[in-house]
Order: C-alpha cells, then structure tokens, then sequence
C-alpha cells in the first residue's frame, strides 16, 4: 500500500474557510455537447488519474482492466449516464480548482425518470403523503411538470416528515422523511455531483460512494491492521454530526467547485425546508434531515473538507511514524504506529472540528493499543488483552489465527444482534397468525439478508447464535397460537430445516479480497 498524496491542486480548507489558492481558481463555463465525447473512462477509475490507489483504499479497477466497460459513467443505480454528464467527469478529474457554471442542464426528463425508477418502491411517503405507486400513475405527465418547476425556478421544497427509530442504546434517532417529488430531484441531483465529487474525494472515505460498500471499508481496515505498522487504534466519534453540521460552511465548500447559481439555489431550498413533526413545522439552524436522498452526499462533502484533506496534509507534515485512515460517512479509524501521534492527532482533531461547529463525542472517542505488538506489549507490563473496537456492526478483537500469527477477529456486536432480534420478535407477534409457509418464507428472507452481511471469516459462532434465537422466538409465537395444542420442540426442528438457512461463510479474508481488487 502507497501513501495516499494529493496533488497540489487539491483545495486544502485553512483555518478561515478559505480554500488555498481559492483566489486563483478558474472558472469554467462546462457545456459539453453528447456527441463531442468518444472515450470515457469508467466511474470506478482510481481518483488518481491512473495511479495505484493510495492508502487503504476500496478496490477500484486500473484503466487497462475497465477497456472493455461501455463510454458511460454508472449513476447511483448502476445504469450509464449520458455522456454530457461523463464530460462533467472528465473536466473535474483534469482541473481540481475548476468551479462549474452550467450544471442544471444535465438535469433532463431522462435522468428524472430514472432517479424515480430508482427509489424504494415501499419507501413511507412524506409530508405530501405521495407513494411511489401513486405517482406512478401519469409518470410521464407528472415528470414533464416536475422538469419545468425545477428549470424555470417554481419548485418548492417541501419540508421533511420527522419520524423517529429507535438505536441499538435504547434512544431515538430522528430522520427525516422527504415528499417524493424532493426525493426525485434530490437523486438527480446527487446523480450530477457525484461526477463532480468521486474525482476529489479520497481513497480512504467509503461511505455512501457509487461502488464502495460497508465491506470495502472493513476489507480495508483489516488489511492495514495486519500489513502496515498499527499499534494504536482511535475510534473516533463524531457527536451528532447531521443534526449539528453548520449549514453555512456547507455551502462554502459546496462553492468550491459548483458556481451554477441554479444548482445551489435548489440545495439551499434543502437546507432550508426544515421539518413537520406533529402538524409543527421548524427550520433547525444546523444539519441536514438524516434520511434525506441527497444527505449523505452533502455529509460526505463537509467531512471532506473538514476531516478528509486536513488529516492528510496532517499525517505528512507531523506524524513521526505511519497513520492510515477508514473512514464511513462519520464513522472514523485512524491508526498510528506511535502512541505520541495517536495523543498529537487526537488534541489537533478536537480544535479542527471545533472551527466547524463539530465535536468529538467524549464516550465513544477512545484510543486503544491494538495491533500486531498490542498483547505482548500489555503482557510485559501485566495488564490484560487489548482492549476491543467497534466499526460498521463488527467487534474488532486482536487474536491469532491457527499458525500462531497476529490477525484481526470479527464478530456481530451483540446489541446489534439483539436490537435485530427484538425487531423480529415483534415482526413474530404481528404475524403470529399468519399460515405457518408464509411466516416461514419471511424468515428465511430475514437470516439470509443478516448472514449476506455478517457472515465473514470467524464469525459462524454468532451467526448460529443468532439463528437459534430466532427459531426459539418463533416456537414460542406458534405455541401462543392455541391453548389447547402444544407446537412440539420436534416440528419446529423440521420447521427450522425447511427455512431457516444455516450459517455459512459468504465472506473471503479481508486480504484475500482486498489483494484481489487491488493488483499491485
């Protein structure tokens, strides 16, 4: 792995907000014209202009693999875009201070329509109580009237429904909900930027990007605990960060590179629309409705100005040894081979986020001593096994594999385990009645969608947990059923042997993976 250098024209956000050599950027007028592009390079292309990728980074083809890939750059869902769009791409990814001017125009009744098609179908509508299947109904007629608002300036915002779901600690996280017209143009204009913003974001920020997923942050931070030289862990938090992110220096750093009046006016109308919860409307003077279509990118486009470029430049000019970074959406692991880096970065990190209206959370923020010297090292001075971490569903626990040698186990975090399981129990209930097949084919549905995520290498024990919970919850809702008949312990085994699957590895190693999408 390659140390991640930016070049010098990559925006680096001082103190004052002012990016460098802001005052000398250009400003491009982008308008290119379908026809005008035969060669395209492919969206999954290193950041790099052909450089292997930097850092920990999720495997992203070289452009010799990707020659046999269509001249279209894949949106959101996987589909092509047009080629005016992959134009977008090519002009950010040759200038990194280029401002662009023309943007809306990209907005068509082509991208519309797919940017519908794309959304969740079950999704519960918002404030205008408008469904999927509704709208549905007319499309077309419905698109032309949604294309013309957005173009001559009549469309509204409409506020977020507040709802509310409960976290794995017992408390409410609130999202926000938005009206089905916002989410179509919100996805059409996430669809825009992300040509913008996959040239300028960095290797190691995985969450919420075309073709990077939860597995490629993990793949990463599993290779770099084992390769590089890691003996201190920060597990950093960021307290609240989509309700407290300040919705000023947001649109500062969205300017640094779109100046379409148009394209920013409909961010704003965003920012602005506030909320509805209970008949109540209210305009929060901070953050962004957690939930919205176009959030994660803006989350994305804060931290990276404020975290991404700035630990960057900090791991160059004043780490004394290597620091490797993961980070998904606010979800961040920095590790540092000296404990004095690892103390340095986490006082620096504090003030950083503090100019931003942002701060640590002060009991999920921690470092640890993990890695390949952390249990000799406690050994030595009689303390007990290094200390554990959690990221993206997974306790991270430093162990050793069959030959002896240091390696990184994972395992589901437990109230993650039983947060799902309550949720089931309650699914259960409801469907207590329901014909014993149909409850079944709903089960089986629900395991297999848990084990395709956590069934990686070593964790088969808490998947077989997991799934005699579950049988045990469902034998105890049968047996509610009646009174006067038992459900035997018997038939449910042969219940449990015609849908329940059993766990199975469906994961390779971490390195294996990771090697494999990154051929050096």
């Amino acid at each position: 792995m390659h140390e991640n250098r930016e070049t010098s024209e990559t925006p680096v956000v001082e103190p004052g907000g002012r990016a460098a050599g802001e005052g000398r950027s250009r400003t491009a007028r982008v308008y290119v014209p379908e026809e005008s592009h035969d060669g395209i390079v492919p969206m999954n292309q290193s950041n790099k202009d052909g450089k292997p990728l930097a850092e920990i980074e999720e495997g992203r083809p070289s452009i010799k693999e990707n020659a046999g890939q269509p001249h279209t750059y894949p949106t959101q869902s996987g589909k092509g875009v047009s080629q005016g769009l992959a134009g977008v791409r090519k002009a950010a990814r040759g200038n990194k201070e280029m401002k662009f001017t023309a943007l809306l125009h990209h907005l068509t009744m082509d991208l519309l329509r797919e940017s519908f098609h794309a959304l969740k179908r079950k999704a519960a509508p918002g404030v205008d109580g408008v469904t999927w299947q509704e709208y549905e109904t007319g499309l077309e007629n419905r698109l032309i009237d949604l294309h013309g608002r957005v173009h001559r300036g009549a469309y509204r915002a409409l506020p977020s429904r507040r709802v509310y779901i409960e976290k794995e600690d017992g408390r409410q996280r609130p999202l926000g909900v938005a009206a089905l017209e916002d989410k179509i143009v919100q996805y059409a204009v996430t669809t825009i930027l992300n040509q913008i913003y996959e040239e300028d974001f960095l290797g190691f920020s995985y969450g919420f990007r075309p073709g990077r997923s939860q597995h490629n942050a993990l793949d990463a931070l599993s290779y770099a605990l084992l390769k590089k030289k890691v003996n201190h862990i920060l597990d950093a938090d960021i307290r609240g960060f989509f309700d407290n992110l300040d919705k000023s220096w947001l649109i500062k750093f969205v300017e640094h590179r779109v100046a379409d009046p148009r394209m920013l006016r409909l961010i704003q109308k965003w920012l602005k629309a506030g909320v509805m919860e209970e008949g109540k409307w209210s305009e929060p003077r901070t953050g962004t409705p957690q939930g919205s279509v176009i959030s994660p990118l803006l989350a994305n486009i804060y931290l990276h100005y404020t975290f991404d470029l700035w630990v960057n430049v900090w791991r160059k000019k004043w780490a004394q040894g290597e620091v490797v970074v993961v980070r998904y959406a606010d979800d961040t692991i920095v590790g540092f081979q000296y404990r004095t880096d690892a103390d340095r970065f986490l006082e620096n990190l504090r003030e950083r986020l503090a100019m931003f209206g942002l701060e640590l959370h002060p009991d999920k923020t921690r470092r640890i001593e993990f890695g390949l010297f952390a249990e000799e090292n406690r050994k030595r001075r009689g303390e007990g096994k290094p200390e554990t971490f959690d990221f993206l569903g997974f306790k991270h626990i430093s162990g050793k594999n069959g030959i002896g040698r240091f390696t990184v186990r994972r395992t589901t975090i437990r109230k993650r385990m039983r947060a799902k399981l309550r949720q089931i129990r309650q699914e259960l209930y409801r469907r207590m009645h329901d014909p014993v097949p149909q409850t079944g084919e709903w089960l089986k549905s629900v395991v297999q969608g848990y084990f395709n995520y956590y069934a990686v290498p070593g964790n088969l024990d808490s998947l077989a947990v997991f799934r005699d919970r579950l049988l045990r919850l469902w034998w105890q809702t049968l047996c509610r059923r009646s009174q006067k008949h038992r459900f035997s312990w018997t038939r449910m085994l042969k219940l449990s042997r015609r849908w329940l699957p059993h766990p199975r590895v469906l994961h390779p190693y971490p390195a294996v993976r990771f090697a494999a999408t990154h051929p050096r």
